[in-house]
């Protein structure tokens, strides 16, 4: 944000974009904007905001996908008429981010209808206008069919590869079990490829699942193991109920379910083609397990593509995860924290997560300190314009605290116990126990409810304590709803694009983890080019050699080498 934003107006900023977000579970990156009205150090904060977490200010020929209104609606009102004149599935979502007052006339545009929570169609002005209000709470409506329809419509990519598969028939009598955080995006997965002629059976661990996108799924016929008040023990009942299913492939977030198959029906594992795995933290135990020659599938590494991790990892867990955090803490009583605009924060870790939280903590206007124990990505983040210090050290002056390691006992009893009293810890990253909280309750911490998903640690002989937001959970999945819609679009395809790879050629791939095919990563990227409206260099090399002719690579600097 500009140097010179007063706290009230970053705060107005922060509040708004982050509200977009949860209402609409949109991108803010790689997307063209235009602000309309509004006070000009109001839109300055919002503008380099949005350009900070990615977006583009769109110039004044270009179409755009959001327009973000701050003035009055005599203002917004002929502009939003004049970009709805669109071509058909061209999304825009118009963003009433009036400071004071409404800076939309919702009743301009006719009469409007639920899209989803928080966002509002218009279909007498077009199916393809949606208008979102920042400065009002969304319909308390678990709307789940709403919301899969709205997640549908953002993912053309997925579609598309999912659209291939029906058409060439590759799934007609193939199981498929999904294991991932049960949401509409993960539901909209499940029906496309149930679509394409899968047997799709579905489960997700008690903490990972929408029970109205469960019920959703079940209605749309789909058999589904999960519940959100499952307990351990009826988890581990449910997950093996879906591998008594006997899929054939397996979609995997964690490996938890891949490692359960070999752990309690080694007798299914022979039977399968394989699966594929969605996260770094679950591949870490895959790749331990293939080298000790324990893994009896392929596994493909769906997390390792290129249009997944620098872009799931990097700018949707960056956006999802921090904005998770700060609406948690919107919620808490006013002095429980210390985290405010132009804080102080330190990221644990600068592995594609880290890069992608300090990227939006710092566009948000937060100083980065990054604590990371690799010296190659240490020294990246020291380029990248942050501070770097150990984590023990760090965290003393930090008002918040973010893992994004992936690691367990990240952070340890040492940096809990070094955190003020009132500094947040949250965990941008994917496995149990990154924060060692049994270490702390060993060391006698009392765990102090202070707010909806927050707890102080109050360890002997002190007053207060650093807040733990929900459990030590991975924040965007515990207390939001994922990474935006976009964002696992293009993870989603790449996991089609490994089902594929199974399908045609599982017989012939290695029992171990294996890279994902670099077609996969090329048709995929081509693909959200086009559905984010940027035209693709067609495939090949910048400059083509002739085909007939084998290249000359002798050395012309020493003259004519004939």
């Amino acid at each position: 944000m500009p140097p010179g934003a007063d706290p009230e107006t970053r705060a107005w900023a922060s509040a708004a974009v982050r509200r977009f977000a949860s209402a609409t579970n949109l991108l803010v990156a790689a997307r063209r904007f235009r602000i309309v009205g509004g006070d000009p150090r109001d839109t300055a904060a919002l503008r380099s905001l949005l350009t900070g977490l990615g977006a583009r200010e769109a110039l004044p020929h270009e179409p755009v996908d959001q327009l973000w209104c701050a003035g009055s609606p005599e203002d917004s009102t002929p502009v939003i008429e004049r970009e709805a004149d669109r071509p058909r599935g061209a999304t825009l979502v118009v963003v009433d981010a009036g400071r004071h007052l409404p800076a939309v006339d919702e009743d301009a545009f006719g009469p409007v209808a639920i899209a989803r929570p928080g966002v509002l169609g218009v279909p007498m002005t077009s199916d393809d206008v949606f208008l979102v209000s920042t400065g009002r709470d969304p319909e308390d409506d678990p709307a789940a069919e709403a919301r899969l329809r709205w997640a549908r419509r953002s993912m053309p990519v997925s579609r598309a590869v999912a659209a291939e598969l029906r058409d060439g028939g590759l799934l007609r009598g193939t199981r498929i079990g999904v294991a991932m955080f049960l949401e509409p995006k993960t539901a909209v997965l499940s029906l496309l490829l149930r679509d394409a002629g899968a047997e799709v059976v579905v489960y997700a661990h008690a903490d990972e699942t929408d029970d109205a996108v469960a019920d959703a799924l079940r209605a749309a016929g789909l058999t589904v193991y999960a519940s959100s008040t499952a307990s351990l023990p009826e988890q581990r009942a449910l997950a093996l109920a879906m591998l008594d299913t006997r899929p054939h492939i397996l979609l995997d977030d964690g490996s938890h379910v891949i490692r359960l198959a070999h752990q309690e029906r080694p007798d299914l594992v022979p039977t399968m083609l394989g699966a594929a795995e969605e996260t770094t933290s679950g591949l870490r135990p895959l790749r331990t397990m293939a080298a000790r020659g324990e893994l009896g599938i392929p596994v493909v590494a769906v997390n390792d593509a290129r249009t997944k991790t620098f872009f799931d990892n990097r700018y949707g867990t960056g956006q999802s995860t921090v904005f998770a955090v700060l609406d948690l803490l919107d919620r808490l009583p006013s002095g429980t924290h210390r985290v405010l605009p132009g804080g102080t924060a330190v990221v644990a870790g600068f592995g594609h997560v880290g890069e992608g939280v300090a990227l939006v903590l710092t566009a948000l206007g937060l100083r980065v300190t990054v604590a990371e124990t690799d010296p190659v990505r240490a020294l990246q983040a020291l380029f990248a314009g942050y501070a770097v210090a150990p984590l023990a050290e760090a965290v003393q002056d930090a008002d918040l605290v973010m893992s994004a390691t992936g690691v367990a006992d990240t952070i340890d009893l040492r940096a809990l116990r070094s955190c003020a009293d009132g500094t947040v810890v949250a965990v941008a990253g994917g496995v149990d126990h990154e924060v060692a909280l049994d270490d702390a309750r060993a060391a006698g911490a009392e765990r102090v409810p202070v707010g909806p998903k927050a707890e102080r640690l109050v360890f002997p002989g002190t007053d207060g304590g650093p807040i733990v937001l929900d459990d030590g959970g991975c924040i965007n999945i515990t207390a939001a709803e994922g990474n935006p819609i976009e964002i696992m679009d293009l993870s989603f395809a790449a996991q089609l694009g490994a089902v594929r790879m199974l399908l045609e050629r599982g017989d012939e791939l290695d029992r171990a983890v294996v890279p994902i095919d670099p077609a996969v990563d090329e048709a995929t990227a081509r693909a959200a080019l086009a559905a984010f409206g940027a035209p693709a260099a067609p495939p090949g090399l910048l400059a083509e050699h002739p085909a007939d002719r084998e290249p000359d690579v002798r050395t012309r600097r020493f003259g004519d080498p004939s």
